[in-house]
């Protein structure tokens, strides 16, 4: 089990991102990008079992947790121009991303954009569109009526949701706790982003080797929608884990990291 640490990422624009490092320095460098309503909480099991190979970085984004939290600027191509500056600010030269849910999106438009900062790409339970998803449009006249404070009891509505099988009731609350720490604006305008444009155009010209991670258990996205992202990638991979909802990372950590570390050691040592 590896120590953790928490630091702090200035951008470029007097952004700053606080974020999670955990692993070896002379271990492939992994970036874990969250999605809405996280932080790099979403990845604490993950970063305590990372193995010698592996050097982790867990950036909160802009709006979540404890980062800043600016008026605007929260469509997936902004949350994409973030992590491309938390990349140069924490001086990693190139690293596979691991990306959950909606922050696969700016995850993939990275690796899209800049392959040479991309060594390989890893997706659990992220969503190839999200216009046609009826659990979250389906939510979003409940988030378009936020006001702050923002009701505990919607939080915990939707984070019940992430999972199939129980988890660590702990984690849980911490990821409440996190969550209750969005703004208003925050939930609504990052959700807008996400279901105004054609997020299946954000898979287009990704080179890098891809994995899918998703469980078929997961209420958000269908079998149907994972396909479209193997379409489109050429030479992505997909895993299934059975019985395993939406946050595959929150059910088996253990697994994640396992399939991490054989991803890494197929796909990054010739560009090492």
């Amino acid at each position: 089990m590896t120590t953790i640490s928490v630091k702090a990422a200035p951008l470029r624009k007097g952004l700053t991102l606080p974020y999670a490092e955990a692993g070896y320095p002379r271990g492939t460098p992994v970036v874990f990008v969250h999605g809405i309503a996280d932080s790099w909480w979403s990845f604490e099991p993950l970063l305590r079992r990372l193995p010698a190979s592996l050097h982790g970085y867990a950036p909160t984004q802009r709006g979540h947790g404890d980062a800043d939290r600016p008026p605007d600027g929260y469509r997936p191509e902004d949350f994409a121009a973030d992590l491309v500056e938390f990349l140069d600010a924490a001086d990693v030269g190139r690293a596979v991303l691991v990306a959950a849910s909606s922050g696969g999106v700016a995850a993939r438009m990275v690796a899209g954009s800049h392959p040479d900062r991309v060594s390989g790409l890893i997706l659990l339970g992220v969503p190839a569109t999200l216009a046609d998803k009826p659990a979250l449009t389906g939510m979003q006249g409940t988030i378009d009526g936020l006001t702050d404070p923002v009701p505990r009891a919607f939080v915990e509505d939707f984070m019940s949701a992430m999972v199939n099988r129980p988890v660590a009731r702990g984690f849980i609350e911490t990821m409440i706790d996190e969550a209750l720490k969005l703004p208003a604006h925050v939930w609504q305008q990052t959700l807008q982003g996400l279901l105004e444009p054609d997020l299946t155009a954000t898979l287009a010209g990704i080179l890098v080797p891809t994995l899918v991670i998703w469980g078929d258990q997961d209420d958000f996205l269908p079998r149907s929608d994972q396909q479209i992202i193997l379409d489109a990638i050429h030479g992505a991979r997909l895993l299934t884990y059975e019985g395993v909802g939406h946050a595959v990372h929150w059910e088996q950590p253990e697994r994640v990291v396992a399939d991490l570390v054989e991803f890494a050691a197929r796909t990054v040592p010739a560009d090492r």
